[in-house]
């Protein structure tokens, strides 16, 4: 997984936020229930967020991040990639996720996404975007040529879905690690051309030295490129809602 058990966004809670959350289940249009974690501000700005989490699933990370967006106006919905195989229910710290994850599928992923966009416009967003981490950035991606009409994706250390790239139908925000071990500067400099190719708004920023899963409140080491991360996402909310 990306982050540790006791990892957290590394994102200023902000005091007195009126907000409210609550521990959902999901129906996807394939019948399947999973897990889900909404965060509603009491004043809603209209824009939603599906927040897709790393190979993990969800836990508490998402969780809380999902309270951070929501105490700065945006609804949040972080969801578990899991339901077909592990259920809905709360698991503990030594869930064994990688046998869940090697029986996901793109089908199955997008969707599980189509239904938190769903759920997000059903509650009043008229805009929704994805954020997604590793695992959950490269979907936050595949998820702007899911045929879900979102305003954009983001996704932070995810691998470029070079074979998508003509379908994506969304602007792009992509927030790489320049010292990831499994993802290059070849592989951001080809997402980056082809997207150029494809005529796809985007930005591809990489924070050089900065490891994969660098937004850690623990990498403070990386303070700096979080803070930088976490303004470029909600300029890019603001931008294009």
């Amino acid at each position: 997984m990306c982050f540790d058990l006791d990892s957290s966004p590394p994102i200023p809670v902000i005091s007195g936020g009126a907000v409210a959350h609550e521990d959902l289940e999901l129906t996807s249009r394939d019948g399947t229930r999973f897990a889900a974690f909404a965060a509603s501000p009491d004043e809603p700005n209209g824009i939603g967020v599906v927040i897709l989490p790393d190979v993990r699933g969800l836990y508490r990370f998402y969780e809380e991040l999902a309270l951070r967006f929501a105490e700065r106006g945006y609804a949040a919905v972080a969801i578990d990639y899991f339901g077909r195989t592990a259920g809905v229910a709360k698991r503990g710290d030594d869930f064994e996720y990688q046998e869940h994850r090697e029986q996901t599928t793109p089908a199955g992923v997008q969707a599980d996404i189509a239904a938190a966009v769903d759920y997000l416009r059903s509650h009043g967003a008229r805009s929704v975007f994805t954020v997604g981490f590793c695992f959950g950035g490269r979907y936050s991606w595949l998820s702007a040529a899911g045929g879900h009409g979102l305003a954009g994706a983001i996704g932070f250390y995810g691998r470029p879905p070079l074979e998508s790239v003509g379908e994506i139908a969304a602007p792009i925000l992509a927030l790489q690690a320049g010292a990831d071990q499994n993802i290059s500067a070849d592989d951001n400099a080809a997402f980056d051309a082809a997207l150029d190719a494809a005529g796809v708004e985007h930005e591809i920023v990489t924070y050089d030295g900065a490891p994969h899963s660098f937004f850690d409140r623990k990498q403070e080491e990386f303070a700096d490129a979080s803070a930088d991360a976490w303004s470029r996402v909600l300029a890019f909310l603001e931008k294009n809602s």
